[in-house]
């Protein structure tokens, strides 16, 4: 018989942040999906809020997907598990993985204590590797590892450069040089980019290459069908920057409020930082204060430069 995991994800809090996202968050449910490739022999269970469903389904390696919901527990504990990951810091995710039957527990955990806290972050128990750079906010600054480094040790495996796994399988042919990925989320409404400057950037690239403004919004699907459309993605820290390295699509990644270095780009993509002497980059926080924010210090033309260089090099980059 195989050994049964439940894997908790449900995208209300990323995992290396201290903060809850007001909206799920899509891509660190799709970036945790390298950890399949350590239980591939494995019956794995997989707890996500439903928002983020469709970037679980069709994957191979999952033999359930529970959609989440405040009762789902009374489900979940009819099951034996040999393993729980839980990656959720919500003191529902973390009640709930102390409570169920299983024979060892790893990630985030409540321990016991009272879930009426008025700081979420101090009942946290568990993997200190974790917990550490959710509380320290210096800590998470200088820390130099992507997150598959970090979680892999959690999970006492050693990181092979294992990638991510998505079960979708893209229904288009490139039609498009370029794709601009111009929008973020709300939670990080200052890692985008001026929407002046993609205007800027189309206007310098001059009719050279074929350019397609991000689509298939409202959809999962329809929207990794119009990036895998795409030769070369432009686009912010996002979920379509993660989508990209799922389908091993060729990016240009704009970094300002976040760090880079918590993302492996598996040789698909490159990125471009401010041209600032501000101190506090990356700060971390999804609302600045300064008059001039630091991804409008991310001048059009070094990204128009960017996109030629890329279109040079790469022998498989012919224009549409």
């Amino acid at each position: 018989m195989r050994k049964r995991v439940l894997i908790i994800k449900m995208g209300y809090s990323e995992t290396l942040d201290r903060m809850l996202s007001v909206t799920t968050s899509l891509g660190d449910v799709l970036r945790t999906t390298f950890i399949l490739n350590y239980y591939k022999d494995w019956e794995v269970d997989w707890l996500v809020d439903g928002r983020a469903q469709q970037l679980l389904e069709h994957n191979k390696y999952i033999s359930k997907i529970f959609a989440y919901y405040p009762s789902i527990g009374s489900k979940l504990k009819k099951n034996k598990y040999d393993l729980v990951i839980n990656l959720e810091k919500i003191p529902e995710a973390c009640f709930l993985a102390d409570s169920l039957n299983a024979k060892k527990r790893i990630g985030f955990s409540c321990n016991g204590y009272n879930a009426n806290i008025s700081n979420y972050l101090d009942y946290l128990v568990g993997d200190n590797r974790l917990i550490n750079i959710c509380k320290e906010h210096d800590q998470k600054r200088l820390n130099c590892y992507c997150l598959q480094e970090i979680l892999a040790k959690v999970l006492n495996k050693k990181w092979n450069k294992e990638p991510y796994i998505l079960g979708y399988n893209p229904k288009t042919n490139i039609m498009y040089d370029i794709g601009f990925n111009w929008t973020t989320s709300n939670k990080w409404l200052n890692k985008a980019w001026p929407e002046s400057y993609w205007r800027k950037l189309e206007e310098l690239l001059n009719g050279k290459y074929s350019i397609s403004w991000q689509n298939g919004l409202f959809d999962i699907y329809d929207y990794i069908d119009w990036l895998n459309s795409c030769r070369l993605i432009i686009t912010a820290d996002s979920l379509g920057l993660h989508i990209c390295l799922a389908i091993k699509k060729r990016f240009i990644a704009l970094f300002g409020p976040t760090s880079h270095k918590e993302i492996y780009f598996y040789g698909y993509g490159s990125y471009i930082l401010p041209d600032s002497k501000y101190k506090c980059i990356p700060c971390l926080k999804p609302v600045c204060q300064k008059k001039t924010q630091c991804m409008d210090l991310i001048n059009p033309q070094k990204v128009m430069e960017a996109i030629e260089y890329e279109f040079k090099t790469r022998k498989s980059s012919n224009r549409v």
